[in-house]
């Protein structure tokens, strides 16, 4: 598949690498091509390219937001042909929505039209998303979302890169839910310092 990472920060670079190890072609896209952290990533592997975003939407089924939530939706506003992408978004936003629009999953919604839109890899951090494993477990991943098509390949996206399950939590009305779980998991790691080293796992008897 081919697949563009709009945002090339913590988590954008940690699904870039892990996609290309997979086997994807992916593209990074900015606004800025010269960026560092961009070379990085081409020096990476070789099934990494970077390019401009609207070279990277053109080329690639699948587009990736992994910006802050108001450029996300901005990007999402100038690019009429994200209406027939698939489209992943990572965002949260718990402390800066992208007003009128409460999550960027739904001004992305709005501003595409898109029917395609995901929610995945906004519950855990960067450091999980290089590297889901814990011995020889692997830790869940969670999505929501409307079209059961676009999941389903979401979710062989999030087993492709380690994660050992992508388990889906319903439809456009379960995204802020999911918002939450990732603010549960900042909160345990960040204001009660537990550390990034950890994640949520699924366990059933």
């Amino acid at each position: 598949m081919k697949i563009a990472i709009i945002g090339t920060g913590n988590v954008g670079s940690a699904l870039a690498k892990g996609f290309a190890k997979a086997g994807h072609k992916v593209i990074t896209g900015s606004r800025d091509v010269s960026k560092s952290k961009n070379n990085e990533l081409v020096k990476y592997s070789s099934n990494i390219s970077q390019k401009t975003i609207k070279e990277a939407i053109s080329e690639a089924g699948i587009v990736v937001f992994t910006t802050p939530p108001i450029p996300a939706v901005e990007v999402a506003g100038d690019f009429p042909e994200l209406k027939e992408k698939i489209i992943i978004d990572t965002t949260n936003a718990l402390f800066n929505p992208p007003a009128p629009y409460k999550t960027a999953f739904e001004g992305i919604k709005a501003k595409t039209g898109s029917s395609k839109v995901v929610k995945c890899f906004n519950t855990t951090g960067a450091e999980n998303m290089e590297n889901p494993r814990y011995g020889n477990l692997g830790i869940d991943m969670f999505m929501a979302g409307s079209d059961p098509e676009s999941k389903n390949i979401v979710a062989g996206l999030a087993k492709d890169i380690g994660f050992e399950e992508c388990y889906d939590f319903g439809g456009d009305d379960r995204v802020e839910l999911l918002e939450q779980l990732a603010f549960s998991w900042i909160n345990l790691a960040i204001f009660q310092k537990n550390g990034r080293n950890f994640a949520f796992k699924i366990i059933k008897r």
